[in-house]
Parts: C-alpha cells; sequence; structure tokens
C-alpha cells in the first residue's frame, strides 16, 4: 500500500519505518523539504521523502501527525486530500496538573470537518513513541489495543489491517465521534505514563475473558436506581 506520511516528527518517523519495513511504499513528508528527504534516507527500505503536498499526493493513506495546525496552513491546497485515508494519531496537549476538559468534539471530529474531503480515522493516539521500538515482534506477543474511529468502514479496515501488519490488535470502535472517547483514553494513558508510572511502555490491552461456567455471585441483575 501507499503511504504518505504527514509531519516526519516521532510518530511519523516511527509508523513510517514500521510500515516499509512490512514492504508498504512510503514517502515521509514534512514542511521543509530537506527533513523529509533526511527521515526517508534515515529510514532506509525503500522510502522517499519531501514536502507534506508531495506525501499527500504519494499516499492512498495518509498518516496525519501534525498538531495543533490547520490543515490550510499545512498544505497548498487541501484538495490533496480528496478521497484519501487519513489517520489522525493526535491528543490535546497536556494542560496543567492533567487537569483535562471533557472532550465534547474530537480532534478527529475537528479535522474530519476541515477537511470533508478525506476519510478520517482515528487510531495509533493511546500508547507512547517507545512502544512502537517493540513492533511487529514481540509486541504482537502482547496483543496491544489499537483503537480505531471512523465514519467508513471500508476505511476503518483498511486501518485496522495496517495496524496487524506491524503486530497491534486492533479494536473496531465504529464511528468517529467514538474518537471522543478513545483520546479520553489516551488523556489517561498519559496520566498513568507520566504521573503516576513513569514508563512510557505502558499502554492498553483488551482481553476477552472465558465465560464464567457457574453464576455464583448471583449473576447481572437489573439494578435498582432509586
Amino acid at each position: 500500500m501507499k503511504i504518505g506520511i504527514i509531519g516526519s516528527g516521532n510518530m511519523g518517523r516511527s509508523l513510517g519505518i514500521l510500515w516499509a519495513e512490512q514492504g508498504h511504499n512510503v514517502f515521509f513528508g514534512a514542511r521543509d523539504l530537506e527533513k523529509g528527504k533526511a527521515v526517508a534516507e534515515l529510514a532506509g527500505h525503500g522510502t522517499n521523502g519531501g514536502t507534506n503536498d508531495e506525501a499527500a499526493i504519494f499516499g492512498d493513506v495518509l498518516l496525519y501527525s501534525v498538531r495543533g495546525v490547520n490543515p490550510v496552513e499545512v498544505f497548498s491546497s487541501t484538495e490533496v486530500l480528496s478521497g484519501k485515508i487519513l489517520i489522525d494519531c493526535n491528543n490535546f496537549d497536556i494542560p496543567e496538573g492533567f487537569a483535562f476538559q471533557p472532550i465534547v468534539q474530537s480532534l478527529a471530529e475537528k479535522l474530519a470537518a476541515e477537511v470533508p474531503n478525506a476519510l478520517v480515522v482515528k487510531a495509533f493516539n493511546t500508547m507512547a513513541q517507545e512502544v512502537f521500538e517493540l513492533a511487529p515482534t514481540p509486541l504482537k506477543d502482547y496483543e496491544v489495543s489499537v483503537f480505531v474511529a471512523g465514519d467508513d468502514a471500508q476505511a476503518r479496515q483498511v486501518v485496522m489491517s495496517l495496524a496487524e501488519d506491524i503486530g497491534f490488535a486492533p479494536v473496531d470502535c465504529g464511528a468517529l465521534r467514538n474518537a471522543r472517547m478513545i483520546e479520553g483514553a489516551g488523556d489517561f494513558i498519559r496520566f498513568l505514563l507520566i504521573s503516576q508510572l513513569q514508563n512510557p511502555y505502558a499502554t492498553i490491552s483488551v482481553k476477552i475473558l472465558p465465560q464464567a461456567q457457574q453464576q455464583r455471585l448471583g449473576g447481572r441483575q437489573t439494578s435498582n436506581l432509586h
């Protein structure tokens, strides 16, 4: 698959290299032409580098790792995104004391409103860059979850397949509005790994446990909300 990386910082560089290692065609974009080329040179595996416009034109799937910048400032024209799958991996800035406000519009929803001609999918925002260093193995052994939300079911499936390629266990989270909860989970993970555990390798693995053979605790009963 042809993948364009929009913004070749830590997340973009790491995911781009992983996908290139799995045989995908990757183009690293950056605001600065020389930075995009430098990241491609570091990555190897036949990758190319250049501007964000060039990466957007190249890729059928685009990883959008630019945070806090309107897309009209990232591309010469957002028309280059028409029909593209646009993966948003971003989170809100961390406020003082981790005092996050309730998310009433996710970053992914905001991005979709700004570029309605693209198919925006939320994914890869619930782990630190360090986790990618373990991919695809031994990461696969830990069944680390990637939560995927988007209004286009086929676009979600493409992103889930890309997650599996590099050792993650994707979880289909349905419509893009559910990115609000996914971004909230990202905020919680960052709280844990920075403030509490102080370990960048903290992440989430959703497990489905075997069904209990007997309900010795009385089972789930209808709640009385009086």
